[in-house]
C-alpha cells in the first residue's frame, strides 16, 4: 500500500474548505493547510492566540517576530486581519463562530470521539491547548493524521483508550491512506489514496468500514 505526503494531504484538505469559511488550524501538521488555500476562495483563518485573518507561512527573510500562531510558528496576516485578546479568541471558539477546525489526533473512535491531548503514558507531557474548546465549538471538526502510529497501530479505533478531548465531535478524518467520514454506522471510506483498498484498510484498522467511495 502507498501513502501520500503531509503536504499532499494538506492540499487535499484545503480543497474541501469552501469559500467564506472561518477556520482554525491546529498545532502541527494542520498548519500546512494554510499554504494551499487558493486566492479564488476567501477563507478566514483564526488562531486562538488572538488573530483573525492569518495567512500562510512567510517567505524566507520576511519573518515578523510579532506574528506567530498558537504553535509559536511564524505566520503572515492578510489584508483586513484583526488582533484581539486571548479571551475574545476563545469566546469565538466556544461560541460556535468557527465553521471548520482541523486538528491532529492520537485516536478517533467510530462514533466521532477524539483523543488528541494525552496518551496517558507515565511521564508524558499533556498538551491540551485550545483543543477541547475547538472540538465542541467548531461546526465541523476535521482530523489530519497518519492512519498508523510508529508502532503500526491504527489511530482509528472502535473506542478511544486515551483521555478524551471531545465526545462525538469529529466529522471527517484525513489520513495518508484515505479519507474517512464519521457516520451513524461508523467510519465510511470516502476516498482512497494510492493503491489502498477497502479490504486492505479493514485489515490495517481491524474495523468494519463502510465503502462510500462510489456514492
Amino acid at each position: 500500500m502507498t501513502t501520500i505526503s503531509r503536504q499532499e494531504l494538506a492540499r487535499r484538505i484545503a480543497d474541501d474548505i469552501p469559500s467564506g469559511s472561518y477556520v482554525n488550524l491546529g498545532i502541527g501538521a494542520p498548519t500546512l493547510v494554510a499554504n494551499y488555500l487558493t486566492e479564488d476562495r476567501e477563507v478566514i483563518l483564526h488562531t486562538e492566540n488572538g488573530l483573525l485573518g492569518m495567512g500562510p507561512a512567510p517567505e524566507p527573510g520576511r519573518v515578523d517576530p510579532d506574528l506567530i500562531n498558537a504553535g509559536k510558528q511564524a505566520v503572515t496576516a492578510v489584508t483586513g486581519a484583526a488582533y484581539f485578546h486571548h479571551a475574545d479568541s476563545f469566546g469565538m471558539m466556544r461560541g460556535g463562530h468557527l465553521d471548520i477546525c482541523v486538528l491532529g489526533a492520537f485516536q478517533v473512535a467510530g462514533n466521532g470521539d477524539l483523543a488528541n491531548w494525552s496518551t496517558g503514558a507515565e511521564g508524558s507531557i499533556p498538551a491540551v491547548g485550545g483543543a477541547m474548546d475547538l472540538a465542541i465549538g467548531a461546526k465541523d471538526l476535521y482530523v489530519m493524521t497518519d492512519l498508523l502510529t510508529k508502532q503500526g497501530e491504527s489511530k482509528l479505533v472502535a473506542e478511544c483508550t486515551y483521555p478524551l478531548t471531545g465526545l462525538g465531535c469529529v466529522s471527517r478524518v484525513y489520513t495518508d491512506h484515505a479519507v474517512f467520514d464519521v457516520t451513524g454506522d461508523g467510519f465510511a471510506v470516502r476516498e482512497l489514496f494510492g493503491g489502498n483498498t477497502i479490504e486492505g484498510l479493514r485489515e490495517l484498522t481491524g474495523l468494519e468500514l463502510v465503502d462510500a467511495t462510489t456514492t
